[in-house]
């Protein structure tokens, strides 16, 4: 069996669905930090089958919940403090994400405008439909888990 030791203080993101921990490491921006991490791929899971987990050793204020929660807000996210979980922070769907994603409708201002934020709002929660600000072209992301 693996074993990735304890972190003094930090946080652990659990839950993840198989596969995606490396690409929440790019968005989340987690190999622009100074501080150690930690991904396990394909760790055992009761409720899930398989699942991956990421420790990151430095503090919560450095995670960006609005994107983990669009990413997928089914992972729990645990903190730590002295090598103790502390708190559970649950997440959600964002009502608006700013530079996460880009709209794909050619003739969306943000086509032109370079330097302007690509924002997206959350439209419809239940089927988790976000859409441009802009332009309201929605977003079509084929990873992400539909609702049944």
């Amino acid at each position: 069996m693996l074993n990735v030791g304890a972190l003094n203080e930090g946080f652990v993101l659990d839950h993840i669905a198989a596969g995606k921990s490396m690409t929440i490491y790019r968005d989340l921006g987690l190999n622009k930090l100074d501080c150690t991490v930690a991904i396990i791929k394909n760790a055992r899971s009761n409720k899930m089958g398989k699942k991956d987990i990421i420790k990151v050793e430095c503090p919560i204020e450095n995670l960006n919940l609005d994107i983990l929660g669009f990413i997928d807000h089914n992972i729990t996210v645990n903190i730590i403090k002295d090598a103790k979980i502390v708190a559970k922070k649950e997440l959600h769907l964002p009502k608006q994400i700013v530079n996460v994603i880009q709209c794909k409708n050619p003739r969306c201002i943000t086509s032109i405008e370079q330097g302007l934020d690509q924002i997206f709002v959350l439209t419809d929660e239940e089927n988790e439909i976000y859409r441009c600000k802009y332009c309201e072209e929605k977003y079509h992301d084929s990873s992400k888990r539909k609702k049944k």
